[in-house]
């Protein structure tokens, strides 16, 4: 787990539960840096992952080479998903906030793994 801080997400994998979150906000001076064990975290979960894979996405605001590296992430999960396991992402976005409604929107149309576009009020 990382704790959210003014630039960086909270982020917490539970392998236990399958259950993964990523929330606030990734504006890291090093994305790369920052998400690097995250991904090796992945690659170790991609070898026996839960039955059910659940992943909330609440960002209320990313730079560019966050947003690289959420890609990276998403396709990690799309490897599960492709090698017969079930995930969901879900993407969380505020009602009025078109903007990343329509960044959910793109990500969910280039990957084959199901991606729920979850609309809240602040």
């Amino acid at each position: 787990m990382k704790k959210k801080t003014e630039k960086t997400p909270l982020v917490d994998f539970n392998i236990e539960t399958g259950k993964f979150e990523i929330s606030g906000r990734s504006i890291p001076e090093d994305s790369i840096g920052f998400y690097r064990p995250i991904f090796s975290w992945l690659d170790e979960y991609v070898k026996t992952p839960h039955a059910f894979t659940d992943v909330k996405i609440n960002l209320e605001y990313f730079n560019t080479s966050s947003s690289k590296c959420l890609v990276d992430v998403f396709k990690k999960f799309e490897t599960i998903y492709k090698e017969g396991h079930k995930v969901q992402i879900s993407w969380f976005y505020e009602i009025d906030n078109e903007d990343l409604l329509e960044i959910g929107e793109e990500y969910s149309s280039s990957l084959s793994v199901p991606f729920k576009m979850v609309p809240f009020r602040d």
